[in-house]
């Protein structure tokens, strides 16, 4: 026999933040089986090894007298639509043997997640938080499954309703599963559009194989083993579907895995799909001038000047022009050259560029510049 008790916890996340490790913010007592517990959450982690990257929840039981008692903790996010997240669901049975047993999970969530996918536009975070205790010996349930009964459901194709066609390949799916986890197969599949009603949809401009992977994601929450181009694929995918939980997972993967070899479409992905952090890790690799010599000698230079001349001039300023011209001339990007001195033929943008280090240089390095500048700029004195 069981008896059980569901609370949603709140936390202000916008005051909790930016606690000390170890800081904690308890629920009420909740009343559960006949004993009294409370929900003990970390918004920095409980412990200093994790470096304050994940918040930590755990179940206390707080009754004086209580002994020995079996009880299932169980826990889930709730997305900032207020959606539950199966994703960050847990669940443990454990035996609370004395008052002030604690039990749960000390990595519950990492804090990139909250940020990105949970927190509301108030500063809140809900967590919803079930205290099942077992009254004799009746048999713990099993832990949730409905990620593999799901991926059952894909691998059999059991009630399709719909078949996309990527690469020539075929992919048997389910109008529901999918409007449910993106919303743009939601006004795809269940709206107004033509491929509402059609059984068999054409997709352009995606692999097979990355097709496969992001409907699995849809269907189990879980992604398979990826290399770094497939995870690009994968984000682009992401983004064009709005999963953004899928883009939020493929963002830290290829963080950990820039290198001399994929900095450069890892930066043009970064750009292209507005990864900041993406984007910054590159930035600050490519800022180590023998990655920079490495990278432009693989295939993806001529990409890499691409993206990064768009970079260069999204930044350009009085301050920055006359650097940035000097790498546009070093690394033979004319577009962005031209940029540069359209910009300083400006007179107000002029004589505040002609006083930085960066002009002073410019003249040193590539006193040809200065001359295609003397032309532009009629009527200045260089």
């Amino acid at each position: 026999m069981l008896d059980s008790r569901f609370v949603e916890f709140k936390l202000d996340y916008t005051k909790a933040k930016d606690v000390a490790i170890g800081a904690v913010v308890s629920s009420e007592d909740i009343s559960a089986g006949g004993h009294l517990w409370r929900v003990n959450c970390y918004p920095r982690g409980s412990k200093k090894e994790d470096a304050g990257e994940h918040l930590s929840l755990y179940l206390e039981l707080v009754s004086n007298d209580s002994k020995n008692v079996r009880a299932i903790f169980d826990a889930f996010a709730i997305i900032r639509d207020g959606t539950p997240s199966w994703s960050d669901a847990r669940r443990r049975a454990d035996v609370y043997t004395e008052r002030g047993a604690t039990k749960g999970w000390h990595r519950f969530v990492t804090r990139r997640y909250l940020d990105s996918l949970y927190v509301t536009a108030g500063g809140w975070v809900t967590v919803m938080c079930g205290v099942i205790v077992v009254l004799d010996d009746d048999a713990l349930p099993p832990p949730p499954d409905v990620g593999a009964h799901l991926g059952r459901l894909l691998d059999r194709a059991d009630g399709s309703d719909v078949s996309f066609i990527v690469g020539g390949e075929a992919f048997p799916a389910h109008r529901a599963v999918l409007a449910a986890r993106s919303p743009v197969f939601r006004a795809q599949l269940l709206g107004s559009m033509a491929d509402a009603t059609m059984p068999s949809i054409a997709l352009h401009d995606i692999a097979p194989e990355t097709f496969r992977a992001m409907l699995r994601f849809i269907y189990t929450d879980a992604l398979p083993a990826a290399d770094e181009e497939m995870m690009r694929h994968l984000l682009a995918a992401a983004d064009r579907y709005a999963l953004d939980r899928l883009k939020v997972i493929c963002d830290p993967k290829l963080r950990d895995s820039v290198s001399v070899d994929t900095v450069a479409a890892t930066l043009a992905c970064a750009e292209t799909y507005n990864c900041l952090e993406l984007k910054n890790k590159c930035i600050t690799f490519l800022a180590d001038e023998k990655n920079l010599e490495a990278a432009m000698l693989t295939d993806g230079f001529v990409q890499l000047k691409i993206v990064c001349a768009r970079i260069s001039w999204d930044n350009v300023s009085v301050d920055t022009v006359a650097t940035t011209l000097d790498c546009a001339e070093m690394y033979s990007c004319p577009e962005l050259k031209r940029k540069c001195i359209k910009f300083f033929a400006a007179k107000k943008n002029f004589k505040k560029a002609v006083l930085t280090k960066g002009f002073v240089q410019l003249g040193q390095r590539f006193p040809s510049v200065i001359d295609e500048l003397r032309e532009r700029v009629v009527g200045l004195r260089l």
